[in-house]
C-alpha cells in the first residue's frame, strides 16, 4: 500500500502551482461572496490532507481494486436518484437538479467525484486490455462501462458534468491506443450527425434538449432576442473588460462594479473568472490561465515519465479533466461558448470539486514518485 520513495522525485513544482492558484481562488471567492470563503478554506485543508495521504499511497496497489472503484462510483450515483428497499433517494434537490448527497450531515456531489473514479477505473481497465482494445469484444464493453455512470449523471440532470466525463473518457481511450481507422470512421459519422443534430435543436419546436439547455444556446446565438437568458454572460464580459490591466482591487466598494451591483448570479462558482477579471484585471486573469496551463503540462510531463502505462493514463486523464474544464469555463465567462455551468478548477467555490481535484493531484504526485529508470 505504501512504498519507500525518493524525496527528489516528489513534484514540489506542481504543488506550488496548485497552492498558488488555490490561494488566488480563496481570495477571489471571499470578494465574490464572503460567507462561503471559510468553506473553501476548509476544503483546502481537507484536500491537502487527502492529497498528502494519496500521494504516498501506491497507485498500482489502489488500481488492483478497480472493479470496486467502479461499483462504488455507481452506488454513489444511484443513491442520488434511485430508491432502495422502499427508502427514498438520498439526493438533495438544488435549483431544479438533484445532484447532492446528504449523508450524516455531510453534503457532497457524487458526479464531481465520479470524474476521478472513472479515470482510475479506466486507467487500469485500458492497461489490462490494451492489446485487445480495438476488438469487437472490448469496445462494446467499454462503451457500456462508460455509458452506465454517464446515464446516472444525465438523469440528475447534469449536462455539464456529462460533457466533462465524456471528454475525459475520449482522452483516455485515445491515449490507450484506439485505432486511427476507428477514429476516422467515428469522425466520418460524428461530423454529419453533429450538423444534423445542431440543425434539429435550433428548431423552435425541438424536443431533444431540455428547455433550459435550448434557451442557453439560443441566448448565446441571439442575445438580443433572449435577453433574460443572455444577461449573465453579457454582464460577465462587461465585468472582465471593466477590470482593464490591473483591476479594481479585491473587495472594492466601487459603485460601477458589476459584481457589487449583483448583475452576476452565483459569481463565486461558474462565473468566478468574471470577478477575477473585474477585480484583478488582465494580470489576474493571465496569472490564472498560466497556472492552469502549467498544472496541465506538469501532469502530462509526469505521465510521460511514468513507470506503468496506467500511471500515464491517470496523469493524462487528470490533465484532460483540469484542462477541459478550464477551457470551457473561461470560454463561457468570455462569451465564446454557451453557458454550461462548469466550474473553474481550483478557483470556483465548491468543496467537493476542490477536494476531488486535490485527490487527483495526489495520484499524479504518486505516479511521479515511481518514474521510469532510464
Amino acid at each position: 500500500m505504501f512504498k519507500q520513495y525518493q524525496l527528489r522525485d516528489y513534484r514540489f513544482r506542481l504543488l506550488f502551482y496548485v497552492y498558488a492558484i488555490s490561494i488566488i481562488g480563496i481570495m477571489v471567492i471571499g470578494s465574490a461572496l464572503k460567507s462561503v470563503q471559510s468553506s473553501q478554506i476548509k476544503g483546502l485543508i481537507i484536500g491537502t490532507a487527502a492529497m498528502a495521504v494519496v500521494s504516498l499511497m501506491d497507485y498500482i496497489w489502489v488500481l488492483k481494486f478497480y472493479w470496486l472503484i467502479y461499483v462504488f462510483n455507481l452506488v454513489l450515483l444511484a443513491l442520488v436518484k434511485i430508491p432502495f428497499a422502499g427508502i427514498e433517494p438520498f439526493g438533495k434537490e438544488v435549483n431544479g437538479a438533484t445532484r447532492w448527497l446528504n449523508i450524516g450531515g455531510f453534503q457532497f456531489q457524487p458526479s464531481e467525484l465520479s470524474k476521478l473514479l472513472l479515470i482510475l477505473f479506466f486507467a487500469r481497465f485500458f492497461e489490462k486490455y490494451k492489446e485487445q482494445l480495438n476488438t469487437w469484444k472490448i469496445l462494446p464493453l467499454t462503451a457500456v462501462l462508460f455509458g452506465v455512470p454517464a446515464l446516472f449523471i444525465v438523469e440528475q440532470p447534469d449536462l455539464s458534468t456529462t460533457i466533462s466525463i465524456t471528454v475525459i473518457f475520449l482522452i483516455l481511450i485515445f491515449i490507450a491506443g484506439l485505432s486511427y481507422k476507428l477514429i476516422g470512421g467515428a469522425l466520418a459519422v460524428a461530423v454529419p450527425s453533429a450538423i444534423v443534430f445542431i440543425s434539429l435543436i435550433l428548431q423552435p419546436d425541438q424536443k431533444i434538449l431540455k428547455d433550459y439547455a435550448f434557451r442557453r444556446i439560443m441566448a448565446w446565438l441571439d442575445p438580443a432576442k433572449y435577453a433574460d437568458d443572455a444577461y449573465q454572460q453579457l454582464n460577465s464580459i462587461m465585468a472582465i473588460g471593466s477590470g482593464q490591466l490591473a483591476g479594481k482591487g479585491l473587495n472594492n466598494n466601487s459603485v460601477s462594479s458589476v459584481k457589487n451591483g449583483s448583475f452576476i448570479a452565483e459569481p463565486q462558482t461558474d462565473f468566478i473568472f468574471a470577478v477575477t477579471g473585474e477585480e484583478l484585471g488582465f494580470i489576474g486573469c493571465a496569472t490564472i490561465i498560466l497556472l492552469l496551463a502549467l498544472i496541465v503540462l506538469e501532469c502530462i510531463w509526469i505521465g510521460k515519465r511514468s513507470r506503468e502505462f496506467s500511471g500515464t493514463l491517470i496523469c493524462c486523464g487528470v490533465a484532460g479533466y483540469i484542462g477541459f474544464q478550464s477551457f470551457v469555463n473561461i470560454c463561457v465567462a468570455t462569451g465564446i461558448m454557451p453557458n454550461t455551468g462548469i466550474p473553474l478548477p481550483f478557483v470556483s467555490y465548491g468543496m467537493t470539486s476542490l477536494v476531488t481535484l486535490f485527490l487527483a493531484i495526489g495520484f499524479v504526485l504518486n505516479v511521479g514518485l515511481q518514474p521510469k529508470k532510464y
